[in-house]
C-alpha cells in the first residue's frame, strides 16, 4: 500500500517560513505572482500542480514533481528556470502546506461587498487535516504581492493568539460604551 497524495491545481511557495498555496482559476495570475514574490525573497516550491502527502507528524507537505523541478510557466514568457534565473536560494524542496490563498478575479461591485474588518476566510480539508484558506479579491491596481505577504503575517499573528479585526472590535465597542 502505497503513502497516500494528493496534487492540487496551484503555484506553492514558502513565504516567511510558511508554505503557501496560490490557488486559483486558470489565468488569474498566480505565475505573475508567484514571479513577483521570487523578486521580493521568497521561494518556489512547485508550480501548476504541487504533490501532498501526509508526513508522520500529521501535517500535510508539499513537494514537486521531479520533471517540473525549478521551472515556472508564465504565460508570454513561456518557461523559466526559477534557480537560473534567480539562484538556488530561490527554490527549495518542499515545505509544509500552512496557508492556501484563493485568487478570485471580481469586479467592482463584487470588490465593494467584501468584508472590510474581516478576512474572507474559511478552510478546506486536504488529506484530513483541515487548512486555512483565505480569498484575496484580484482586480486592476491591487499590489498582489503585498496582500500576499500581508495575509502571511496575519496568519502568523493569529497562529500566535492575535486577531486583530477582535481587537479593533473591542476598541470600538469601549469607545461607544466608555
Amino acid at each position: 500500500m502505497g503513502e497516500e497524495k494528493v496534487t492540487l491545481h496551484g503555484v506553492f511557495m514558502e513565504v516567511m517560513r510558511l508554505g503557501v498555496l496560490l490557488a486559483g482559476s486558470s489565468g488569474v495570475g498566480k505565475s505573475e505572482l508567484a514571479l513577483e514574490l521570487l523578486n521580493r525573497g521568497h521561494r518556489l516550491i512547485a508550480d501548476d500542480v504541487p504533490e501532498f502527502s501526509r508526513s508522520p507528524s500529521g501535517s500535510v507537505e508539499g513537494r514537486c514533481p521531479e520533471v517540473l523541478r525549478d521551472f515556472l510557466e508564465v504565460r508570454g514568457l513561456g518557461v523559466i528556470n526559477v534557480r537560473a534565473m534567480f539562484g538556488d536560494t530561490a527554490v527549495m524542496s518542499g515545505a509544509e502546506l500552512n496557508i492556501i490563498l484563493q485568487l478570485q478575479l471580481m469586479g467592482g461591485e463584487q470588490l465593494a461587498a467584501v468584508d472590510r474588518l474581516r478576512a474572507s476566510r474559511d478552510s478546506v480539508v486536504v488529506l484530513a487535516k483541515q487548512v486555512p484558506r483565505i480569498t484575496l479579491p484580484v482586480a486592476p491596481g491591487r499590489n498582489l504581492a503585498i496582500l500576499v505577504e500581508t495575509a502571511v503575517r496575519s496568519h502568523q499573528l493569529m497562529l500566535g493568539g492575535y486577531d486583530a479585526a477582535a481587537e479593533f472590535s473591542r476598541r470600538q465597542q469601549s469607545s461607544l460604551t466608555g
